[in-house]
């Protein structure tokens, strides 16, 4: 059943402004925005913001989902405080997942996807074979390769379903249970393009079919919210399915005027790619790193993975430890933002862009950087691995890590261009990166073309934005949801800079992939 039958709305039926909430569950934080859709209008309020903190048990790293469901509860009751809501929908990020018992009860707490339990993980289906059949780019935190870790576990054995972290909160919310095709595609045991669950294969790698649930395409209602769940909103208010994974979402926010644009969701990670009709599957793709992962409408989201600002986070973590401990000296305590706060960004962006150029870059894809820890020291390693000159200060690596990223960017946009035969005009730089004016600048002159940079809140308003045509206030195409969406700057490239990127991108080789 669609939100807008449930909801009783016709086509274009809006007498009003309409609110509806999305939940936004990120690496390091979520939030719950409140979305208020009018005539040609879309607005988000922050209603609440809750950290996402994991936690080492034993050895593992977990996300502390009950935390994490009690930041819900309480971001949907100061949503309530803004009005009726007619719809609820979550996304979060992808791969990681809850496992139910036979009574319906989570087993335990998530593992997270930077756990090293998947380091050596092999699959019983070659490389070749499973990205053929998916169009999956390998990644060692991928669902399946999770799956395969914990083959043999009592856990797994006692397992009746799995549920990925959007499709267990709305488990939680309404009692219902379902698999959000988007997100689902991310686990490598969809076919390519996400039409269903890839059985066969699935036979293969020894993983039990009775744990896949149905799957759901966004827009459709998961259900009204259970009797008694404390969240102050009404107990007809509707649990709407979303494009459950935040790149999904974000990717339906991309302000795009025409199909010649590529995207960037910068955020602790960076996923860059294009909007196509159907799968990239030849082995050229394969090697090149890009997965073919289910977007809105029959879409799909052809991508390369980058470390994204995660480079970026970590280096901050171990800057306040040193400026907070008992070593810090000079290098970390003209930089720190005050006691334990550590590396105050601001001044750390403005010593970036006093640094020099392109003095040093490392690949943002490579996978040392994956785990937490400490990355300064696997910056400098890397940069010793190519004969680079190593940061002295953080300014300096600061100024490392947005220069990786940038031509990273680049590489991808030139090679998403390159295997799919399309051009491209325009890059759209979304997420909590497109407030970094240095990092948007870099791009633009990376990747030569103009950057339109925003919204910050894409994720957001995509998760809003199908809530919305699901009720019926918005017409039912993407070009014409996307046409509510404005970008909030362009970054043109500076001309004379094409060079020097080109000189730094033969300085690192190509990853095997």
């Amino acid at each position: 059943m669609s939100a807008r039958a449930a909801a009783g709305a016709g086509p274009g039926a809006s007498p009003g402004p309409v609110t509806v909430a999305a939940v936004d569950l990120g690496a390091s934080s979520g939030r719950v925005i409140v979305g208020s859709v009018g005539s040609g209008t879309v607005r988000l309020t922050e209603a609440a913001r809750f950290a996402n903190t994991p936690v080492r048990v034993q050895g593992t790293l977990h996300w502390d989902i009950l935390a994490l469901y009690q930041g819900i509860l309480d971001g949907l009751r100061a949503a309530a405080r803004h009005g009726a809501l007619a719809s609820v929908g979550v996304d979060s990020w992808a791969v990681d997942y809850g496992l139910l018992d036979g009574d319906g009860r989570l087993l335990a707490n998530p593992v997270h996807y930077r756990d090293a339990r998947t380091a050596d993980v092999a699959a019983p289906v070659p490389a070749a074979a499973l990205y053929a059949a998916t169009g999956i780019a390998h990644q060692p935190f991928n669902t399946v390769y999770q799956l395969l870790a914990a083959a043999g576990t009592a856990q797994l054995a006692a397992a009746r379903t799995l549920l990925l972290i959007p499709d267990l909160v709305t488990y939680w919310l309404t009692g219902t249970t379902g698999a959000e095709r988007t997100n689902a595609s991310t686990t490598g045991l969809l076919t390519a393009g996400g039409a269903g669950w890839d059985l066969p294969l699935v036979s293969r790698l020894g993983i039990r079919a009775s744990l896949l649930p149905p799957l759901r395409d966004p827009g459709t209602v998961a259900g009204p919210l259970l009797p008694g769940t404390v969240t102050g909103l009404t107990p007809d208010t509707l649990v709407t399915t979303v494009a459950s994974h935040d790149t999904a979402s974000a990717v339906v926010g991309v302000p795009a005027r025409g199909p010649a644009f590529a995207y960037i969701s910068c955020g602790t990670w960076s996923l860059v790619g294009m909007e196509l009709a159907a799968p990239v599957l030849t082995e050229r793709s394969r090697s090149a790193g890009f997965t073919n992962e289910a977007g809105v409408d029959g879409t799909v989201r052809y991508l390369r993975n980058v470390m994204g600002l995660w480079l970026l986070q970590e280096c901050m973590r171990s800057w306040s430890a040193a400026a907070s401990g008992p070593a810090s000296g000079p290098a970390f305590g003209a930089f720190s933002g005050g006691g334990a706060a550590g590396a105050s960004l601001d001044v750390l962006l403005a010593g970036a862009a006093a640094a020099p150029a392109l003095r040093s870059v490392v690949d943002a894809t490579d996978p040392r950087f994956l785990a937490p820890g400490d990355m300064p020291a696997r910056i400098a390693a890397a940069l010793r691995d190519t004969g680079q000159p190593v940061p002295d200060d953080p300014p300096a690596t600061t100024r490392c890590i947005l220069d990786s990223l940038a031509l990273a960017y680049r590489r991808a946009v030139h090679d998403v261009q390159e295997l799919t035969g399309r051009h491209v005009d325009v890059v759209h730089l979304v997420g909590g990166g497109a407030q970094n004016a240095l990092l948007c600048q870099l791009t633009a002159d990376a990747c030569e073309l103009p950057v339109e940079a925003g919204p910050v809140e894409a994720g957001a308003l995509g998760n809003v934005l199908v809530q919305a045509r699901a009720l019926g206030l918005v017409e039912p195409d993407l070009a014409a949801m996307r046409a509510l969406v404005h970008a909030s700057r362009t970054y043109r490239p500076r001309p004379g800079s094409a060079a020097d990127w080109s000189a730094a991108d033969r300085r690192l080789p190509r990853p095997a992939r």
